[in-house]
């Protein structure tokens, strides 16, 4: 798995875009897995802090205990409507998958002032970020996999 800084270094245009994407967005979409594996959506908000992106949620979170169950998990960082007589001016969207680790570490959940048996505080790393945008009449996608550099594919 990769952190954050490593996919930064991986791949630094596509973290800039998809970086400023997620500070430009408080509320992202986050997939995880229930207990019988079944797909669960909820709401959550991320920080990339120290070379890190992580996530919190509050005590008895849905979200958070199917995370502790199975850390693997979705985000798809949305962003406003394109314009339909400007296509071209829409941002895009993006979308991350990784792994979710829970953070216990007083230390850590003190950095980040939360306190020790309130809420959650998960780091994620990552091995899949995805950019959707348009580009006149093609959908563009900037892929990015972990171990295999970014490719763009193109869509009409």
């Amino acid at each position: 798995m990769t952190s954050w800084a490593e996919f930064e270094q991986q791949a630094p245009e596509l973290a800039g875009v998809v970086g400023g994407l997620m500070a430009a967005h408080k509320h992202k979409v986050m997939a995880t897995l229930r207990k019988d594996g079944s797909p669960r959506v909820s709401g959550t908000e991320t920080e990339i802090k120290e070379g890190q992106l992580w996530m919190g949620s509050m005590p008895g979170a849905v979200k958070a205990l199917d995370l502790r169950r199975d850390p693997r998990m979705a985000l798809h960082v949305t962003s406003p409507d394109p314009d339909q007589d400007k296509p071209d001016d829409w941002a895009g969207d993006a979308k991350l998958a990784g792994r979710a680790e829970e953070i216990t570490d007083p230390e850590t959940l003190a950095r980040f002032e939360m306190p020790g048996d309130g809420p959650y505080l998960f780091r994620v790393d990552l091995s899949e970020v995805v950019w959707t945008r348009v580009q006149g009449d093609e959908l563009v996608m900037d892929i990015w996999h972990e171990g295999k550099g970014v490719r763009q594919v193109r869509r009409k």
